[in-house]
């Protein structure tokens, strides 16, 4: 098949070697523009490495974008990774439509932050759905699913890399061919289950020490790579990212006010929260890089009774 990929980063371009790989055509790829001194994003380099035709329009509304859609007289268009806002008079150019790939279970978890909201609620199970895209929120027709567990010491990182990315790969392949193979049955999605949530950055990620042990954590691995939770230490912010959660009963007599670190051993240190302890392993201080947690304590000259979040 032709395919026509609109996606970035480097879900975008595994999509674009996965359908290069069992010999389809990728005609053309549409990526973001790139803002000045960041990191080139990768699909928008492996598109150009493979001489494949390559567009980077501010907008995919426009009538340039439409027209250049329409030239590469694709069979499917494929979405993978996509921010820009993509019109119903874009997405219907190609033969047999688009797809879209959003990493959860729709109509759940709508929105931008999709895998890092169900970690932090403290679900027990995710996914990625394959959909036709419409002028909502991630609120078209799903032509597939696929769930995943979330184990309780799973982070954004192990469920996104080592899950939903190698899933989402193959469910764009399998979805496409349902799709061109006339052979997709499209459902329409059950608005009374929907949720729409937004980004989970700086201001959601920060750490109160007040909550119970179970959110603290929850919020840490959620967090985890990105965007890192984090708490204050004498007026800085301070990340946290690897991390284990000790109830109360495995840490019995251990005890110190909320917030306070209340152990420094080799390789971590442990900080009160309610009904339990978070012992903390990495984390990176404001303006430094990511650093174990009792190095940062060292020096600093930080000891047992140290406050966080104060």
């Amino acid at each position: 098949m032709r395919v026509a990929i609109v996606g970035q980063q480097k879900f975008g371009k595994s999509v674009l070697e996965a359908f290069l790989e069992r010999g389809d055509t990728v005609a053309g790829v549409f990526c973001a523009p790139e803002k000045a001194g960041a990191t080139p994003d990768p699909l928008r380099v492996a598109a150009e490495e493979r001489a494949i035709r390559l567009f980077q329009f501010p907008s995919l509304k426009t009538g340039e974008a439409h027209a250049a859609l329409r030239e590469l007289d694709a069979d499917i268009g494929v979405m993978a990774y996509v921010l820009q806002f993509a019109p119903q008079d874009f997405v219907r150019i190609p033969k047999h439509g688009m797809i879209q790939y959003h990493p959860s279970l729709l109509p759940r978890y709508r929105g931008p932050s999709s895998i890092n909201w169900p970690i932090i609620r403290g679900d027990t199970e995710t996914g990625l759905t394959v959909f036709r895209p419409n002028d909502g929120l991630d609120e078209g027709p799903v032509i597939l699913q696929k769930s995943t567990p979330i184990g309780p010491d799973d982070t954004l990182g192990s469920v996104y890399f080592d899950r939903l990315f190698p899933l989402g790969v193959a469910a764009l392949l399998e979805a496409a061919d349902l799709v061109v193979g006339g052979r997709a049955v499209e459902r329409p999605q059950d608005e009374s289950l929907a949720s729409y949530e937004g980004w989970c950055r700086a201001a959601e990620a920060r750490i109160n020490w007040h909550n119970h042990v179970d959110i603290v954590y929850n919020l840490i691995r959620g967090c985890n790579p990105a965007p890192g939770a984090w708490t204050t230490f004498e007026g800085k912010a301070l990340q946290i990212f690897d991390a284990r959660k000790h109830p109360v009963r495995a840490f019995s007599g251990v005890k110190g006010p909320i917030g306070t670190i209340t152990a420094i051993g080799p390789q971590s240190i442990t900080v009160a929260a309610q009904g339990g302890q978070i012992e903390v392993l990495t984390l990176r201080p404001e303006g430094g890089n990511k650093m174990p947690a009792p190095a940062f304590c060292s020096a600093r000259g930080l000891n047992v009774g140290a406050t966080f979040g104060a």
